[in-house]
């Protein structure tokens, strides 16, 4: 099968089409036909040699965890998908899946069917973004009606999910945007939309119930939040020095790193077929276009999310 494979870390460059033996699913894994992956963060920070490569190790390997596409084979034991089903999952993580190929192995519980109404490149920009953003939100902050959520990078891939997730749990949301996003985050349901371009944040937002930071810089965040409020920070982990900062302001502060869940993956898949939350993808490339994917998501300010078209047929 075709993927994209990386032999060193490196830079985009170090990205490359090759050929490698197609996988086989074991008993209660599925095979599925890669029709498109999801670009995240963690797959740049991966391929140079940070992200998960701690987890990975050293080079070659096969990047990506979000995977939309359909069925092919199943293996022994499996009940709750079957060959055809369209379906879309964020397998593994933080374990290798090698989503940017044309076809991986899983658990079959880690996946789940697509929504309806979404293309296949719509439905791989779900995954890991939605999937961090349910947990955050959910199983680590379980955020209460009322509450006062503070969303940062919320126009990014995370962001716009997390915005929408927040108001359907009841929160009042104060999304962080620049100005060519102003509108279109308030369109998303933020009750407040503050940019971060015109001073600082702790001068705009305060009494914060609950902060999730998805840009990496703890600290200005931090400052906003109410004593025993809660900071998730996302991207960067806890250092010494926001630790001994939320100590001394009375802030609890939760690391995160999202996992694979098909439980509350059928739940956002449903949110999603109602209506009630929308993805939305900047721009999709075909497979070949890795390298250039990678370039064009550390620039930064990416509205939604990169997608590598895998097949350009429908099933």
């Amino acid at each position: 099968m075709k993927a994209v494979l990386q032999n060193s870390f490196g830079g985009p460059e170090v990205l490359f089409v090759g050929e490698v033996e197609r996988p086989a699913p074991l008993p209660t894994e599925v095979l599925v036909r890669v029709y498109a992956a999801g670009v995240n963060p963690v797959d740049w920070k991966t391929r140079g040699g940070t992200g998960m490569a701690r987890v990975l190790g050293e080079p070659p390997f096969i990047l990506g965890w979000d995977v939309a596409g359909v069925v092919e084979e199943i293996g022994y034991g499996v009940t709750t998908v079957a060959p055809g089903d369209r379906v879309f999952g964020m397998p593994w993580f933080p374990r290798s899946a090698g989503a940017y190929a044309e076809y991986v192995t899983a658990p079959a519980r880690q996946f789940v069917r697509m929504p309806q109404g979404l293309t296949f490149e719509q439905a791989a920009g779900v995954p890991l973004a939605a999937l961090t953003a349910w947990q955050v939100l959910g199983d680590t902050a379980r955020i209460e009606p009322g509450q006062r959520v503070l969303i940062t990078a919320a126009a990014g891939g995370v962001g716009h999910l997390a915005v929408q997730f927040a108001k359907h749990l009841g929160a009042y949301v104060i999304a962080v945007a620049g100005p060519g996003n102003q509108e279109w985050v308030a369109g998303l349901g933020a009750d407040e939309v503050v940019d971060y371009t015109t001073k600082p944040l702790d001068e705009q937002v305060s009494n914060i119930d609950v902060a999730v930071e998805l840009v990496g810089d703890n600290l200005p965040v931090l400052r906003t939040v109410r004593r025993g409020g809660l900071l998730v920070p996302v991207p960067s982990g806890v250092d010494a020095e926001a630790a001994e900062a939320a100590k001394l302001a009375g802030v609890r502060v939760a690391p995160f790193l999202v996992e694979p869940d098909g439980a509350a993956l059928s739940t956002i898949a449903g949110l999603i077929d109602s209506g009630a939350v929308a993805v939305e993808i900047a721009r999709v490339l075909p497979l070949e276009q890795a390298a250039e994917a990678h370039r064009q998501g550390e620039k930064g300010h990416t509205r939604g999310k990169i997608v590598l078209r895998v097949r350009g047929e429908q099933a």
